[in-house]
């Protein structure tokens, strides 16, 4: 720890004590209680359409991930440090391009935008990214969106740095010349933009802009000439797709060669002025199925097809060339299903290649969560990001769709070894998650990567989510009393075949058998199928781990691991059972049609009405109506008949099996909750919730059953307010875990605990 973080750490354990006094002490509505948040460890994770090197610096790059914001590599820490964890704009966490001044290293930009109908702005930071000046724009952006690996859209003047340029991706050319301050459109660039796109859809738009460093003078700020010659790439439907200028940017004219028919994709410049432009015959990630690598020779403005001979399929996305080696460059291919993608490398301008797929080893002893599919972890698809360091020729870097590779010896003959360069990386999307009374303290749901025992939060762990095998977790659920046993729900991202979307464990999740269902009829109009295949059945475990419910739309019932199956009378159509966690014949459901409470003493054989006294006269604001939003009724491990209900915006409590309820939420409006180990003295659960109080949103902690509540996360970790589920650890007090949607999971503990 550095000694600057020794003092906020000390000044954090200063004002937790005058906060918050005693653990037991009634909270202070709207106080805060210092926190400290780490993230658990997967190790990269997600799509990062974008690495780029500093020029200005040894050992700095930059890292733009699709949702979950952007990284800057700390060479003397040796990890990436997250730039957007302080903001509150969920789509500023989607980044469509970033720009390193090249010639302050303390300076960067970001292009930042989810999509096309959400706020859009241009950051810049003075300080490497620590603090940011937002400044809105009308563009809008597409940062998770088709299209986002193309680039990079926003570039630097190398001799005038207050000049920039950005290429929209609806609406044409854009200039600042106050460093990023404002901006104009260009309105000498022939194509103006194709306007809003439909309802989700998207344009290319103005895929880069790139500088010739070698046509002005240098100078920071507005001191230098502006350079002369830039070029700006098109990705819609045209006739012309190449454009530039000779004027600095005033006007400009199509150049290209014969690849006109291709979109072009990404480019680099060298300091000859030599330019490489990647094409493509759709902008990406999927959907590509042929593309080419073009050059334009700097003296002579001759164009010439480069492409790597053996393409085979798919088409051409990164790009990279070694400013320290002239005519070495890097291209990746993209969707080259068979056999896969790769990076060829060239050390005479393209006129030779050498395909790197064949002779590359990988070392993923760090993060292991790479082998999640049941296989080894292969070259990498998506492979948007290439780069080679500035500084050094050997050094080289790409990214995939679940992680960024890099190599020392780039230029090395015989095997080439790459390694995850992810050290401080966690850009995972969290579906679910379980903190159960025994075993493993976390138990993750993901999208695209399943899902993980975490038996060490500081460690990427093993993959164990197999048999089956399912991309997206959608819903865990524990045995209360006997918690090494789970059970688990989910979907693949895609459409292929799957025999089981359920499955259950007996030793905590490191091992799991598959869980399958009778076709039924859930009407007589209704055909008889499997409905468990969809992904859309949750499944829900008794407390001693005997009993399954399967939420099919008659939900079923099996108390022999699946071999037999039986219904439970009094539950109506797509009800969602929930186990007690403490007394294994008890179980709850909600009858929304009916408006009324059920429960069950006999081991989900038959569920009749209780009173609810004391719940609103409307249930139905406490339905859920998608398979990956956090069910509403939650059954506590501190008690038989201890639930927690989630209405509209208000949480209610009851402690006798749901027979009466008390309001649990106070003024806080409630958006997401979960449960944790009551405080030292106390009987009631830890209150988690995703709230705002006031006009305050952020992250809240309750110690007296929602009577008062105090905010534990702070200015510094909002992480776009992009949350998904949030529960508390059941034999930890304080400790809570938050699920996001591109910054993986967040945990935190009380300051000085």
């Amino acid at each position: 720890m550095t000694r600057a973080g020794a003092v906020r750490r000390m000044l954090a354990v200063l004002v937790a004590g005058l906060l918050s006094g005693t653990a037991t002490a009634q909270q202070q509505d709207g106080s805060a209680a210092a926190y400290e948040w780490r993230n658990v460890k997967v190790g990269g994770g997600g799509f990062a359409p974008g690495i780029v090197f500093s020029p200005a610096e040894r050992g700095l790059a930059y890292l733009r991930t699709d949702m979950g914001g952007a990284y800057r590599w700390d060479e003397a820490a040796a990890r990436w440090v997250p730039l957007q964890d302080g903001m509150t704009e969920s789509s500023y966490m989607g980044v469509e391009s970033i720009a390193p001044d090249p010639v302050d290293p303390a300076i960067v930009y970001l292009a930042a935008g989810m999509d096309a109908g959400s706020p859009a702005a241009i950051l810049r930071s003075a300080d490497r990214g620590w603090h940011w000046t937002i400044v809105p724009v009308l563009f809008r952006m597409g940062g998770n969106e088709d299209g986002r690996g193309l680039g990079e859209r926003l570039t630097i003047d190398p001799n005038r740095t207050s000049t920039l340029f950005f290429g929209s991706r609806h609406d044409g050319l854009w200039r600042s010349d106050d460093s990023g301050g404002h901006w104009a459109k260009v309105a000498g660039f022939p194509m103006p933009g194709l306007g809003a796109p439909a309802p989700k859809r998207t344009h290319g738009g103005v895929s880069f802009v790139l500088v010739d460093p070698s046509s002005g003078v240098a100078g920071q700020g507005t001191a230098g000439r502006g350079s002369r010659i830039l070029y700006a790439g098109v990705a819609d439907p045209g006739a012309q797709h190449l454009f530039r200028s000779t004027d600095g940017g005033v006007t400009w004219q199509a150049d290209e060669g014969a690849a006109a028919r291709l979109l072009p994709a990404k480019a680099a410049i060298d300091a000859r002025g030599t330019l490489f432009v990647t094409y493509d015959d759709a902008i990406g990630p999927n959907g590509i199925t042929d593309g080419a690598l073009w050059r334009r020779d700097g003296a002579t403005g001759r164009w010439s097809d480069v492409s790597p001979p053996d393409r085979t399929s798919g088409g051409f996305m990164g790009i990279g060339i070694a400013k320290s080696a002239p005519g070495t460059i890097a291209v990746s291919s993209i969707d080259r299903w068979n056999p896969g993608d790769t990076v060829w490398r060239s050390t005479d301008d393209g006129a030779h290649w050498s395909n790197l797929r064949d002779r590359s080893t990988r070392d993923i002893s760090a993060t292991p969560f790479l082998l999640h599919e049941g296989k080894g972890a292969d070259f990498g698809h998506w492979i948007a990001g290439l780069a080679i360091d500035p500084f050094d020729a050997a050094h080289a870097a790409y990214t995939t769709g679940a992680t960024l590779y890099a190599t020392k010896g780039f230029g090395a003959e015989g095997a080439l070894r790459w390694a995850p360069w992810t050290e401080g990386i966690e850009q995972t999307a969290i579906i679910t998650l379980a903190s159960p009374t025994g075993g493993a303290n976390l138990i993750s749901g993901l999208g695209d990567l399943a899902g993980f025992v975490h038996a060490d939060l500081s460690k990427s762990p093993q993959p164990s989510f197999t048999d089956p095998y399912l991309s997206n977790t959608n819903n865990l659920d524990y045995a209360g009393q006997a918690p090494s046993i789970l059970v688990r729900s989910g979907s693949l991202y895609s459409d292929h075949p799957r025999d089981a979307t359920l499955g259950w464990s007996g030793d905590g999740g490191m091992s799991w058998q598959p869980v399958r269902t009778p076709a039924i009829r859930p009407a007589d109009d209704k055909p008889g199928q499997r409905y468990d295949l969809t992904g859309d059945a949750a499944i829900i475990v008794s407390a001693d781990g005997a009993t399954f419910i399967v939420c099919t739309p008659v939900p079923l019932v099996t108390r022999d691991r699946g071999r037999s199956w039986g219904l439970a009378q009094g539950l109506h159509l797509h009800a969602r059972p929930v186990a007690d966690k403490v007394d294994a014949q008890r179980f709850y459901s909600v009858d929304f049609d009916a408006n009324r409470l059920l429960a069950s003493n006999d081991g989900a054989r038959s569920f009749v009405a209780v009173a609810g006294k004391g719940l609103p006269a409307e249930l139905w604001p406490g339905k859920t109506y998608w398979r990956e939003q956090q069910y509403r009724l939650v059954a506590s491990p501190y008690g038989a008949g201890d639930l927690w209900f989630h209405i509209g915006e208000a949480l209610w409590h009851s402690d006798d099996g749901g027979r009466s309820f008390d309001q649990a939420s106070g003024r806080l409006k409630v958006e997401l909750f979960g449960l944790g180990k009551p405080a030292p003295g106390g009987k009631i659960a830890t209150i988690y919730a995703i709230g705002t109080l006031g006009k305050l949103r952020g992250v809240y902690r309750s110690l007296d059953g929602g009577k008062g509540w105090a905010r534990i996360n702070d200015d510094a970790h909002q992480w776009g307010l992009r949350f998904r589920v949030i529960g508390g650890d059941p034999r930890i007090f304080g400790r809570v875990y938050v699920g996001t949607d591109g910054r993986g999971v967040m945990y935190g503990d009380p300051v000085g605990q």
